[in-house]
């Protein structure tokens, strides 16, 4: 265990911690999360191949590639549509009532609501777009990286955007909420329609994501703010490319009703605790290892 340590990776330590923490969750609410064996063998299975990739990484390029690019993207997706068993079974109260208070107490009003005035089709398809786009921005970020050959830079910028990731998930479980276009469904006067993309992308999206209770904090938003803000410290010219796309993307999370306005605030919270508890962690995981992250 000490060898694979040393030999382990920021990035690689988070994922395999966060696979543990999960899977000790799920035994810890056994009796309550329906394929509780399923899932524990997932997360175990997670754990154990990213510390098998801390070796197999050494052997050829394929399997650098799958340490570096392939497992983490792997690892997102499998354990975000896992979060559908656990959230709603390990913390079963949506907090959605919560949080629609806290956005009328700082308003005085619904904001998705009131966005409805400025609602338009061609604006609700450009925004629906800017929102979808979040899914590209890190592997954007992660090839203009790689291609550049920055090793360090794109080591450092894996492990603050799975570190994003994780964090947001636990938040998801501590603060279950459906979000806007659920909880306030009853409130909204006018249907979110689009002119060309809008129906389709939701569509694409409600089929792929599901009802995750995952409102809160604004994964898109933090993870987009992550991005933005490590193209400015290393790829200054995608930083240029990319504001707008995240500024309306940011914006958007409320205007689609994906997101509640303290949603985006956690967000943007999560994105700067991410940066400084990260950025200490790296620092200390370097001096401990007494040898470069970089494999």
């Amino acid at each position: 265990m000490a060898d694979l340590l040393s030999r382990c990776r920021p990035s690689d330590v988070v994922t395999i911690l966060f696979s543990v923490f999960l899977a000790s969750l799920t035994l810890f609410f056994y009796s309550e999360i329906p394929s509780a064996d399923n899932l524990i063998v997932i997360y175990g299975s997670l754990a154990f191949f990213q510390s098998a990739l801390v070796y197999l990484s050494r052997v050829n390029s394929f399997m650098r590639i799958a340490r570096d690019i392939i497992f983490p993207v792997i690892c997102v997706l499998i354990i975000f549509d896992s979060l559908g068993l656990v959230v709603k079974n390990v913390n079963p109260q949506d907090l959605d009532y919560l949080l629609i208070r806290l956005d009328y107490l700082i308003f005085g009003f619904y904001p998705t609501v009131e966005l409805e005035k400025m609602m338009t089709p061609i604006l609700t398809d450009i925004l629906q777009v800017a929102y979808s786009t979040y899914y590209f921005l890190p592997i954007t970020l992660g090839i203009a990286l790689k291609v550049k050959g920055m090793k360090e830079e794109f080591e450092k910028s894996l492990f603050l955007i799975l570190l994003c990731f994780y964090l947001s998930y636990v938040g998801y479980i501590l603060v279950p909420a459906l979000g806007p276009r659920y909880a306030m469904e009853h409130l909204q006067e006018t249907a979110l329609a689009g002119f060309l993309f809008s129906d389709v992308i939701q569509g694409i999206l409600n089929m792929l994501e599901g009802v995750k209770r995952d409102a809160f904090p604004s994964g898109h938003t933090a993870i987009a703010l992550m991005v933005l803000f490590l193209s400015f410290r290393y790829v200054r010219r995608l930083f240029w490319l990319m504001f707008i796309p995240v500024m309306l993307l940011v914006f958007a999370t409320v205007y689609c009703r994906y997101h509640y306005v303290v949603d985006v605030v956690g967000g943007v919270l999560l994105t700067l605790v991410t940066i400084v508890g990260g950025e200490v962690y790296y620092k200390l995981h370097k001096r401990i290892s007494n040898e470069p992250p970089i494999q």
